[in-house]
């Protein structure tokens, strides 16, 4: 999973991008700092692969991973190449959510590239830039199947899907939130626009707002609202709170967000919001020589899911055999599981679900 970390210049993308990834992105007052996309690759904390790597010592234990891309701020016209637009635009295209900063407090010490803030103004200005570069992507789709439809009539179809969604697009309406059949939804998502992707807000505030009550935060409100509009969630993130976070462990660490009032680091929301944004869960797989979590699409079947280890297993897919997380640490062992009649053996249409631990029967 890769999430593109966007925002104007200065609302703390490369503050938070340090924070949760600790991969040193150069960051400073003034626009344009990060040139190229910054990539961190961070693992995703899950208690149950703890769990089973102290009951089996594993020579190797592999968590589930999330790749965050720190991508360069945008003005005004980066749909048209001001700044760095076109280089922006084409970095999001490799990501399969947008984790959008929003600058949701005051400083006249941190220069805002607008000269105020302002959260809905700023969502705006990036929003529309995407529908922008999203325009000419569809122009060139509609005229591309014009031209196809002169030998193959089923094109006319792929030209009116796309000339009504361009209309949506001409009144400032995004891919995402364009309402239509499934059917044609389906022939949009193949364009690869990038107002269609999914989006989590992170909403940064001061420490003195973060630490106290947030939701009383006239900024943070209208950051909530609009998402609520959209079906879109909000992370409340302190991007200078969660840097000076990343350099603590251990008892350090969970005294200091005891003190702040922090349950727990803004990691570890924005990778529950993303695993939910884009329905994503995650199985396991343990042993002595490796415990590893899987991420896979929520709905998965077994073949499938097997696939993501090796193709030749979903290829030879013979059965899954199951046992639940809840019930492996109820039992205590793999052993006392199976003589309980809590490993299940599932076929080809079982659909995995969260936490589960399988061991995949194939033959090639």
């Amino acid at each position: 999973m890769k999430l593109g970390i966007v925002g104007l210049p200065n609302v703390g993308k490369s503050t938070l991008f340090n924070a949760i990834t600790n991969a040193g992105a150069e960051c400073a007052n003034y626009p344009f700092c990060t040139i190229e996309p910054n990539v961190g690759t961070v693992a995703v904390p899950d208690a149950r692969l703890d769990w089973l790597t102290e009951l089996y010592h594993p020579k190797k234990t592999t968590p589930a991973v999330i790749e965050f891309v720190d991508i360069a701020g945008l003005v005004k016209g980066a749909s048209q190449g001001e700044g760095l637009g076109n280089k922006f635009l084409s970095n999001i295209r490799g990501t399969e959510a947008i984790v959008h900063v929003v600058r949701c407090f005051d400083d006249e010490n941190v220069i805002h590239v607008e000269g105020s803030t302002d959260p809905i103004r700023d969502i705006g200005i990036i929003d529309l830039e995407l529908i922008m570069a999203d325009l000419e992507m569809v122009e060139r789709r509609i005229e591309k199947a014009k031209k196809a439809s002169k030998g193959d009539k089923k094109f006319l179809r792929e030209v009116e899907v796309f000339s009504a969604l361009r209309e949506n697009l001409n009144n400032g309406g995004s891919a995402r939130s364009y309402q239509c059949e499934p059917d044609e939804m389906e022939l949009i998502a193949t364009s690869d626009l990038l107002s269609l992707k999914p989006v989590i807000y992170a909403a940064n505030l001061d420490e003195a707002t973060f630490g106290g009550d947030y939701a009383s935060n006239a900024y943070y409100r209208q950051v909530q609202e609009l998402a609520d509009k959209e079906g879109a969630q909000v992370i409340p993130v302190c991007a200078s709170l969660e840097e000076e976070l990343s350099q603590m462990e251990g008892a350090e660490k969970e005294m200091f967000m005891e003190e702040m009032g922090i349950p727990e680091s803004g990691l570890d929301r924005l990778i529950k919001a993303s695993y939910t944004l884009l329905g994503l869960i995650s199985f396991l797989t343990s042993g002595e020589d490796e415990c590893r979590a899987w991420t896979i699409t929520n709905g998965t079947k077994a073949p499938q899911a097997a696939g993501k280890i090796h193709s030749d297993f979903e290829r030879g897919f013979i059965r899954a055999e199951v046992i639940a997380y809840d019930d492996m640490v109820a039992c205590g062992s793999e052993k006392v599981a199976k003589e309980k009649g809590l490993m299940r053996s599932e076929g080809k249409e079982y659909v995995v679900k969260d936490g589960d631990i399988i061991l995949f029967r194939f033959n090639v």
